[in-house]
């Protein structure tokens, strides 16, 4: 009979000290068995050990890695590897330990740290650095950079410019890098005033600013465009194909139908943007005829069938798999697959045959999911409606096609959707109300206007619908005991909570640190918050409060959905795992040829890890080619005032959203008043040394545009606003050789005007 014990038992084989420094010698590397050696233990007595380290784990002491190690909570090593990988509610950088795979204590970079030495690009998010790390008495940690990695051959994105003396200079693009390089010798004539160069640093001088050898000149850098092509040459965007990929493209034939099912004579049709060209969804629905589930519906979800075009281990594929995902810029798509495939021979486009990967699925009248059945199937898309075309259809507002399939098609869709909303409501997911920008670009790659994206319930039905599909998919291949790469969502970090927790009672909410996150406590917050002067910030800072979702063979759920299991199958032009989630349920459930390969099973991790790093790249490039086109967009209104909200503040400034672009601009501390302004990192506000009056965080400010870089994609702005009155505090800043002294919080005085 096996003896439960506790590490702080006498009769135990050891004590909790000596599995506790066991653990600390593994460094988050030693497994049960490697504990059981490192301590000596055979027999019964590794059973105990099992039962003292789940003590140890739920008492919060260790924490059991994914690669089931321990490693001890919080501990980490004066210095480590880190990754920047966000921003908090103030715009402090956060870190996290690139070996550590467990909740990390909150890490900050030091003020000043991501600055960039001279000739460098500072650090931003996605960086990797060296760094010692430095304990505070709460327990968070400071990062100092000891140096960046993988910089090397690092490149560099720069305008050439030429000085009133002909001298040259190359300005970085990368508005957190603050030095100029110079050209090396022979290099000028390469490059004219305003050209975009990538560079490369061609020596270490130790004395004034360095040099750098021109590798490519990418284009110019006042040309309306200039924001796409700085975007994806700064983040490494591969573009175009190489020529094995185009040989193959070339080389393929139109699939058959073959002993596919035949999905012609259902009316499934595509629900995209008015301006989609690739279009890799069909959908239909209808009553069940079921007896047994009456009320209930049938919905059935095309998908392209990519993985009968694109061969494992092939060119195409090596190529898709090395762009992860398609890029979309405010002027351009940077496509994953060449345009012959993904806008025509892989596209559910209307009126023709082609090729799908499908889903049939049964729910009740409640949304229930009763059953799915997957098919390699034939369709033709009955036709292509844009969001708006389909919702003015149903509003009584429908004009042309969509009329005309109003009452056989799209109505049954919205009577499905109607029953899945339902079920949606009962398992509540993360409701966060944010606003999508959109970019009107004119035929000369200039901006015509920056607009909010409508939300219609036609969006809201593709997506569940879309969600359902995912779910149908990981589902499917657990059935199969299948490995695949899942969409994952971890619940957020608490270091996250907690910041969020100190937040909330700034704006007169409130939450118990007793109380685990739930997306139904989120929700909670913001239907409080809602129709108040604070909503848009609540959902700001809510937002921000969340983990980002990944792709991982390990399925921990998805928080922010609320489900247990779930895949990315419904993009397959545009997404490498969804290519593989394809792959990986024709060999499951035998559906023909192009199956998962044995190889590609065996690298699903690897993948996951690739796509996303890519889709995170893909990311950061479209968010800098929006903030250089708006940036554009705003340069011949400088001197103007528009309405903002503080979405930001920080030791050296207050972050500014505008209410008309969405952009967001910087306001420095040294413009905020004839005062010092201190950083209250636990009310998110800037503070009046003297007279206590407060910048905060939510805010609503009134700005003027001081500056605004294209090339950069910043904006300087200026607070017009007063600030809310406060109270003086006891204890004030007194100027002292040009400086402030710190308060007793430790606060530093800001810059003065």
């Amino acid at each position: 009979m096996t003896r439960k014990t506790d590490p702080d038992d006498t009769s135990s084989p050891f004590t909790r000290e000596a599995l506790i420094e066991a653990i600390k010698l593994g460094e988050g590397r030693f497994s049960k068995r490697e504990l059981a050696r490192a301590l000596n233990l055979k027999g019964d007595d590794r059973i105990l050990l099992k039962e003292a380290l789940k003590t140890l784990e739920e008492d919060g002491t260790i924490v059991r890695t994914r690669d089931k190690t321990y490693a001890l909570r919080g501990g980490l090593p004066p210095v480590t590897v880190l990754e920047i990988v966000d921003r908090d509610v103030d715009g402090e950088m956060l870190c996290r330990p690139v070996k550590l795979d467990h909740d990390a204590p909150v890490i900050r970079l030091a003020p000043g740290e991501g600055a960039g030495k001279r000739g460098e690009s500072a650090a931003g998010i996605g960086d990797k650095v060296l760094a010692r790390l430095e304990r505070e008495p709460d327990g968070s940690y400071t990062a100092r950079i000891i140096k960046k990695l993988g910089r090397s051959a690092h490149r560099i994105l720069c305008v050439f410019r030429v000085g009133d003396r002909g001298g040259a200079r190359l300005v970085p693009v990368d508005r957190r890098s603050k030095h100029e390089l110079i050209p090396v010798r022979g290099e000028g004539p390469q490059a004219k005033e305003g050209d975009l160069v990538m560079v490369r640093l061609s020596s270490e001088r130790r004395h004034g600013l360095k040099t750098a050898v021109i590798d490519e000149i990418v284009g110019d850098a006042a040309s309306p465009r200039a924001g796409s092509v700085i975007a994806l040459a700064e983040h490494g965007i591969p573009q175009g194909f190489a020529e094995p990929e185009e040989a193959e493209v070339k080389a393929i034939r139109p699939v058959k139908m073959g002993d596919r099912e035949d999905l012609t004579g259902i009316p499934l049709i595509t629900i995209d943007p008015a301006d989609a060209k690739d279009h890799d969804d069909a959908v239909w629905a209808a009553p069940d005829d079921d007896p047994k589930n009456d009320g209930g519906w049938v919905v059935i979800v095309a998908i392209a069938d990519v993985a009968a075009y694109v061969q494992g281990g092939a060119a195409l594929d090596r190529g898709a798999r090395k762009r992860g995902v398609s890029v979309y810029l405010p002027d351009r798509v940077v496509p994953m697959l060449p345009e012959r495939l993904s806008n025509d021979l892989c596209s559910l486009r209307e009126g023709e045959e082609r090729p799908c990967l499908a889903v049939r699925m049964v729910f009740d009248k409640s949304g229930n999911k009763r059953g799915h059945r997957f098919i390699r199937g034939w369709m033709r898309s009955a036709a292509k409606l844009s969001y708006n075309e389909a919702q003015d259809a149903i509003d009584g507002k429908g004009t042309g096609k969509a009329e005309t399939l109003k009452k056989d098609v799209l109505e049954p869709l919205w009577g499905a959707y109607a029953a899945l909303k339902a079920a949606r409501d009962r398992r509540e997911p993360l409701e966060i109300d944010s606003p999508e920008r959109k970019i009107r670009i004119g035929e000369d790659g200039s901006v015509i206007a920056v607009e909010t994206r409508e939300r219609f319930d036609a969006h809201k039905l593709i997506e569940e619908m879309m969600i359902q599909a995912n779910v149908a998919a990981a589902e499917a291949l657990e059935e199969k005991k299948t490995p695949l790469i899942y969409r994952v969502h971890d619940e957020p970090g608490s270091e996250k909570i907690d910041s969020l927790v100190s937040f909330l009672p700034t704006v007169g909410l409130k939450w118990s640190r007793a109380e685990r996150p739930t997306p139904s406590r989120f929700n909670h917050v913001l239907k409080q918050a809602r129709g108040g002067e604070h909503y848009a910030t609540v959902n700001e800072v809510v937002l921000r409060s969340q983990s980002q979702a990944v792709y991982d063979t390990n399925n921990i759920g998805h928080f922010g959905l609320n489900l247990a299991k779930y895949a990315h199958f419904t993009s397959p032009i545009r997404r490498y795992a969804d290519l593989t989630v394809h792959r990986a349920l024709i060999r499951a459930w035998r559906l023909g040829a192009n199956g998962q390969t044995d190889e590609e099973r065996a690298q699903l991790q690897a993948i996951a890890e690739e796509t996303t790093s890519n889709e995170r790249r893909a990311m950061a490039a479209e968010r800098d080619a929006t903030d250089r086109f708006i940036a554009a967009f705003l340069a011949d209104r400088i001197g103007g005032e528009f309405t903002g909200r503080i979405t930001g503040v920080t030791r050296f400034g207050a972050f500014v959203r505008l209410d008309e672009t969405g952009a967001d601009g910087i306001c420095p501390i040294s413009g905020l008043g004839n005062e010092y302004f201190v950083h209250d990192e636990a009310a998110h506000a800037l503070v009046g040394e003297r007279s206590g009056d407060t910048y905060r965080l939510g805010m609503a400010v009134r700005v003027k545009l001081l500056e605004a870089a294209p090339v950069t994609g910043g904006l300087v702005l200026e607070i017009i606003s007063q600030p809310e009155q406060g109270r003086a505090p006891k204890s004030r800043f007194r100027k002292k050789g040009g400086r402030g002294r710190p308060d007793r919080a430790g606060h530093k005085p800001s810059h003065r005007r």
